[in-house]
């Protein structure tokens, strides 16, 4: 029997694209990305407290897995673009269709749904775009069962490979625990990549801050625009996330361990403390922009300044060169032959005298 949970949102694709109601489609990369894609990789491990067998399988030794066997199975795959692989999938392990359309639709937000023999939560894993200051992410479906973890991944993110070291130490203690604490690691392992994330856009915000207080541009506007989008884009996610780790962490369903639980608040206070230190950086970014809104303005001041410096230095001498143009016979120099020159020794005065004024009040520096 399903639990409905409030994240749920659900998309009923082959409905948009006019297809038979139950019809899956892959809804991520265009339909010639499709055609160059790799093709899916299927990796499954086996163990157990005495041992690990790893290997890659091809989709026809699906059928031939014991679900009733002792050992824990850990089913990774690379690629969800082979809407029959998922099928063939969801058949083994007796996967709910709407599960098997959210696994293929890469657009979802993170949410968590549970069912009678498994829980189903999908989440996303994030790269930093350093050059264009930017993140992508892809999505990272799990399906934790009893005694197995499906994971559908739609390329190789390298967010799963410390917890396959770990897996893979002789002795390892991960070996002995069940399938719902392999869970809690990858999650965790998805979680702590957000803060690499994070500490990047820290420092490259840290960057921009020093740059702005140097010189101001277009090039850092645009910049500080890049950085807010990123920040949105991982509110977006992690918001969720946190409510969904939180579900989890009442385990309604039982598919934790009371061993397991503590970590998964864990994984939660995380969430927090990410969102926070998000919030942290966003508020940084706001101060940014009031700083090269203040800049550019000081700039413009600065300029209109040394302007009205200039144009009031040549105020008195336009006076003076208006009242020696009136048609007048008599006036004072007209007849002198040195009059020019006393003109001109009155104006270069005035402006001189205007100048130590200016100084004086300091109107002439650049601060």
């Amino acid at each position: 029997m399903k639990k409905t949970h409030p994240h749920r949102r659900k998309k009923h694709h082959a409905k948009k694209l006019g297809l038979p109601p139950g019809s899956l489609v892959y809804v991520g990369a265009g339909d010639d990305d499709v055609a160059s894609l790799a093709p899916p990789k299927l990796t499954l491990i086996s163990y157990d407290a005495a041992g690990l067998q790893e290997k890659i399988i091809a989709a026809n030794e699906l059928a031939m897995l014991d679900l009733n066997a002792p050992n824990k199975l850990w089913l990774n795959v690379h690629g969800i673009h082979d809407v029959e692989l998922i099928k063939q999938i969801g058949q083994v392990f007796g996967l709910h269709p709407l599960v098997l359309e959210d696994i293929l639709n890469t657009e979802q937000r993170p949410k968590v749904d549970e069912y009678s023999n498994y829980v189903f939560l999908e989440t996303r894993h994030f790269y930093y775009e350093k050059e264009t200051l930017s993140v992508s992410s892809e999505q990272i479906s799990l399906v934790l069962g009893r005694n197995f973890l499906l994971t559908f991944q739609e390329r190789s993110t390298g967010a799963f490979t410390p917890v396959r070291e770990r897996l893979r130490v002789e002795h390892s203690p991960m070996r002995s625990l069940g399938v719902d604490y392999l869970a809690y690691s990858l999650l965790d392992s998805i979680v702590d990549k957000y803060f690499h994330v994070l500490e990047e856009m820290g420092d490259d915000s840290e960057a921009l801050e020093d740059a702005l207080l140097a010189k101001p541009s277009i090039a850092q506007l645009h910049s500080i625009h890049q950085l807010k989008r990123a920040s949105i884009e991982l509110r977006r996610v992690v918001w969720p996330l946190r409510e969904v780790v939180n579900h989890l962490t009442r385990n309604e369903s039982g598919f934790f361990s009371a061993g397991t639980i503590p970590y998964l608040r864990d994984i939660y206070d995380h969430t927090v403390n990410f969102i926070e230190s998000l919030e942290s950086i966003r508020d940084s970014l706001g101060g940014l922009m009031d700083i090269y809104m203040t800049s550019v303005s000081n700039r413009v001041n600065l300029e209109l300044r040394a302007l009205t410096v200039v144009a009031m230095l040549f105020m008195p001498a336009t006076l003076i060169a208006g009242i020696f143009g009136m048609n007048f016979h008599y006036m004072p120099w007209i007849a002198d032959p040195n009059g020019f020159w006393w003109a001109m020794a009155v104006m270069a005065s005035i402006a001189l005298v205007m100048l130590m004024i200016f100084w004086r009040r300091q109107l002439l520096s650049s601060q």
